[in-house]
């Protein structure tokens, strides 16, 4: 879109303040903006023209039953918009609508607008970028037609995870996992500059159901347990800049809380949303049309409940006679004081500057529509492939029935099973039905009669299309019938006994009891085949979950278990490729489930090859991208600007070993372990692990350690294991920059036979602002006072004395540091403290710049997003006494040469913590990376046998 019809938000301050302005002296019609109301048709009727022009109603909801296509929608949204226009509005109208992807979208256009993955399917795909990019693809495509504001994301984590109706609308049941992807598609949003409005608040993840689903649904989780778990995605999504929040019509009721409706009460609202979680975005209250909310309070009071409460918005969805009626009682709540006009004008600034930051008149009256989405088309079709190829799960398949082409012959009927579900409000599915109801008999005796055909015929609609894909992509037969809660009847005996294979599809299965007893009974009766000698011959079975993955998750009876989290039609089209061995699945189960199954899978051994140059460079720097893209907000990536050949050191004094777990298909690797063979002290070392984090908890990692182990202990001479090494300088250890996942990894290597308990403490440090800084008091007057002279030396001519001198120590890595560093002039020379009185070497480091060869190998020196030199592996004398003081010394002269050649920044790329952390904070260094450097003598080596 072109950059002036994507108003910034500075650039409408002056609008709000004087729309402000404008609103001083009270018009009753200001309170239209407080309102978000929708209308039943295709095209702007009176009811929905009233609201806007006599009633200054400032926002409009759409559903699927407004949008016919991308066009119509967008004709729609305009004349909306002029009629506001036209009619005094002030600022244009905010129209909004859900478009969740999966199943749950308002607009469809087989055409324009493109299919995404459910909430929970991206989940699936371990691809927070990719959640992004589809996020942003999603709003653009919103954006282009008119739609400033989104209502979403799903905020909600399923703590109750089997019997919710939210299914794959949420992310899933970890609250970190959904606060992560929350926050992926805000951004995604507000990258197409749309608004935003997490919903629905505090969560109807774990709701209960006292009588039936109609009635008002019930939280009874405390405030304490709601702030450990469903709240966490609301808190990260706040932090991040949401815009809105829709709250919930859910009652609570536990210890300290009875409320009706959440929408309603000042403790949730107000109390809990503005105080507890310092929200002060636009609250939204769910619809007050709600059949339980309108019969127990009335529309009027609970429109003056909820403002009261702390809503911004009140959201009334269809009909003309509640929407009056809710406008005429806010209004009677101000006439009579139980609203204050600055308790009005608190919601009307939040309402405006959202609008400042979504839209503007010229943006409003000059949709882009079809041209833009034609323009984007091609890239946005190029990504729904994408995601939905990276998000179907094949979460078991233990006897190997996939592909089916494998185990069926080409004369072999393939049986198709699947239950009679609602089409997709928006979808092709159901404008196909929309058109063949248009020639519905008009006699009534046989309208009731194609109606009740035409009930099952659309159920059935849902899957034809894929059992035709089935069939053409095989070339074969497949039979196809539907099942109802009558269960297994003879026409599906019949069919079973004619197929050689069997697909069921099941859609909820644990709130739609009948699909779980069906499915079992029909595994029953393949798993009970014969074959004409008499011997138990299983006839393949596989179960195919269309929407929730809770369905057959952890049934281990239900031996092939496929999950797409949405039965739209692109979906089901990526379905039939992983069936037919087209596609190869990389999706993975979210939250719990994923640990579940990988911990089923925890000792599966995966094929470890060696690294190939050649043939995995390319592969290796994707994944080194997409495990730099998954570190946590605000923290940096160890992994920073590395690449393959950061992890080559191509030095005769050190054996290097490669390995990599890798999708012979695909070419991508699932998975790469650097090892190092030190001769100078017979030590080997892991210098990375890295595993992709759609992959993680799979034994990928545990296949590459074992690999690792047993090639370094091949090594002739090798006394000791170490995890990390100074060179390369990427993983000086186990990261421990996050705490928890410091405790993740340091028990994850304890399991394998680490004596993580004697660690020791490294880390790399940086100083900034070179320009201005000045060495801590006294210690430049210390150092001239001493009898230790300094000098800095290039080259190889001073290897023998220099290097007599590094053997002193036994750390790993720092000889054949030095020695690069000797050989690396200009770029890389050694600052030397020798004994005034004879000459002997004291104590020395190296400095470098980014010319130098060691900068290669060195990723922090290039973290600093400055001009920056590197200050490496102090050596210190054994018969040193001032240990801290001369490490000081050596470093202040580093840092000077450092500053000397320009640069703003000085690393230390390798700093022990015993003791030298204090002495070096003190001179203005912070630390950059953190790590617990851990080693493990051969004798104690424990871990092979246990493997």
């Amino acid at each position: 879109m072109d950059a002036a019809l994507h108003p910034r938000h500075e650039d409408n301050v002056l609008e709000l303040t004087e729309n402000l302005a404008k609103m001083r002296e009270f018009d009753y019609r200001q309170m239209g903006q407080l309102f978000v109301m929708g209308f039943d048709g295709t095209s702007v009727n009176s009811e929905i023209r009233s609201l806007i022009e006599d009633y200054h109603l400032g926002s409009v909801i759409l559903t699927a039953k407004n949008l016919k296509s991308a066009e119509e929608t967008t004709k729609l949204v305009y004349e909306l918009q002029s009629i506001a226009r036209n009619a005094g509005h002030p600022v244009p109208l905010m129209i909004c609508l859900d478009q969740e992807n999966g199943g749950v979208n308002s607009l469809f256009d087989e055409i324009y607008i493109r299919q995404f993955p459910s909430a929970m399917g991206m989940a699936a795909t371990g691809s927070k970028s990719l959640a992004r990019e589809v996020s942003k693809a999603t709003a653009e495509e919103l954006s282009a037609v008119g739609i400033n504001w989104i209502l979403g994301p799903v905020l909600d984590a399923l703590t109750n995870a089997r019997n919710q109706p939210l299914g794959v609308r949420s992310v899933g049941d970890d609250p970190q996992e959904v606060s992560a992807y929350g926050i992926e598609f805000i951004k995604g949003y507000q990258d197409a500059g749309l608004v935003t409005c997490g919903k629905h608040f505090p969560s109807y993840g774990n709701l209960d159901y006292m009588g039936s689903q109609s009635d008002v649904p019930i939280i009874t989780d405390s405030i304490e347990q709601l702030s450990v778990s469903a709240l966490v995605p609301y808190r990260s999504a706040i932090t991040h800049g949401i815009d809105s929040m829709m709250v919930g019509g859910c009652a609570m009721s536990s210890a300290g809380m009875t409320v009706m409706h959440a929408c309603l009460s000042e403790q949730v609202v107000d109390d809990l949303l503005r105080k507890d979680l310092k929200f002060d975005g636009v609250v939204v209250s769910e619809c007050l049309e709600m059949e339980a909310l309108s019969y127990n309070i009335g529309v009027r009071g609970g429109t003056v409940m909820a403002m009261k409460a702390g809503c911004d918005i009140i959201l009334l969805c269809r009909s003309f006679s509640i929407q009056q009626e809710a406008i005429n009682g806010l209004k009677v709540g101000v006439e009579n004081g139980m609203i204050s006009k600055s308790r009005i004008r608190e919601s009307l600034r939040r309402v405006l500057d959202m609008k400042s930051r979504c839209t503007s008149w010229e943006k409003a009256l000059n949709p882009q529509g079809i041209s833009l989405l034609s323009r984007m088309q091609p890239s946005h079709t190029s990504l729904s492939t994408k995601a939905y190829n990276s998000s179907l799960t094949v979460v078991r398949d233990k006897h190997n029935y996939l592909p089916l082409t494998s185990i069926l012959e080409p004369d072999e009927e393939l049986l198709l099973l699947t239950p009679l579900v609602k089409p997709l409000p928006a979808s092709a599915t159901l404008l196909s039905i929309v058109t063949e109801n248009s020639n519905r008999p008009s006699l009534s005796t046989d309208a009731v009669s194609w109606e009740r055909n035409a009930s099952v015929m659309s159920g059935e609609s849902v899957f034809r299309e894929f059992g035709r894909s089935l069939a053409r992509q095989r070339n074969g037969r497949v039979l196809h019938t539907s099942y109802t809660a009558n269960g297994v009847r003879p026409v599906h005996e019949n069919l079973i006994d004619r197929a050689s294979a069997v697909i069921i599809v099941t859609a909820d299965a644990n709130r739609n009891l009948y699909q779980n007893g069906f499915t079992k009974h029909v595994s029953l009766i393949c798993n009970s085949q014969f074959s004409p000698s008499g011997e138990r011959r299983a006839k393949p079975v596989v179960v195919v979950a269309v929407s929730s993955p809770y369905d057959f998750a952890t049934d281990q009876s239900i031996g092939t278990y496929i999950c797409t989290y949405d039965f739209t039609e692109t979906a089901l089209q990526t379905l039939v490729k992983i069936l037919y061995g087209e596609l190869v699945p990389t999706g993975s189960l979210p939250g719990s489930l994923s640990r579940n199954q990988r911990l089923q899978q925890s000792r599966q051994h995966w094929l470890v090859e060696n690294w190939n140059e050649d043939r995995d460079t390319h592969a290796l720097d994707s994944l080194l991208n997409i495990v730099r893209e998954d570190v946590t907000q605000g923290q940096r990536s160890e992994l920073f600007s590395v690449t393959t050949s950061t992890l080559l050191l191509r030095n005769n004094d050190v054996e290097e070993s490669h390995f990599v777990v890798r999708n012979s298909s695909t070419h991508s690797l699932y998975g790469f372990c650097s090892t190092y063979y030190f001769k100078s002290t017979g030590t080997g070392v892991i210098g990375a692990l890295i595993v992709d984090p759609s992959r993680r908890r799979m034994s990928i990692g545990h296949s590459l350690h074992n690999r690792a182990i047993r090639t370094l202990i091949q090594r002739p001479g090798i006394r000791s294991f170490q995890l990390g090494a100074r060179l390369p300088g990427i993983y000086l250890g186990i990261p421990t920059g996050n705490p928890v996942e410091r405790k993740r990894l340091r028990q994850w290597f304890a399991n394998l036979g680490w004596n993580t308990a004697l660690s020791r403490s490294v880390c790399s440090m940086v100083l900034r602002n070179l320009e201005n800084w000045t060495p801590p008091e006294g210690l430049t007057k210390i150092l001239q006072s001493s009898d230790v002279d300094y000098d800095l030396v290039y080259g190889w001519e001073y290897a023998d004395s220099v290097l007599d001198h590094v053997k002193t120590t036994s750390r790993v890595g720092v000889m054949e540091l030095y020695k690069r560093g000797l050989s690396g002039a200009p770029g890389s020379g050694i600052i030397r403290a020798k004994r005034r009185e004879d000459g002997t070497i004291l104590g020395s480091v190296l400095v470098y710049n980014s010319t130098s060869t060691l900068a290669e190998a060195m990723p922090a020196l290039r973290e600093t997003h400055a001009i920056s030199g590197a200050i490496s592996s102090p050596v210190i004398s054994p018969s040193v006494g001032e240990y801290a003081t001369l490490v000081q010394g050596l470093i202040l002269l580093g840092i000077k040469q450092i500053r000397k050649q320009g640069a703003s920044a000085a690393v230390l790329d390798c700093v022990d913590g015993d003791g030298n952390y204090d002495s070096l904070s003190s001179m203005g260094f912070s630390v950059l990376h953190s790590f617990d450097e851990v080693t493990c003598d051969v004798s104690n080596w424990n871990m092979m046998s246990a493997s």
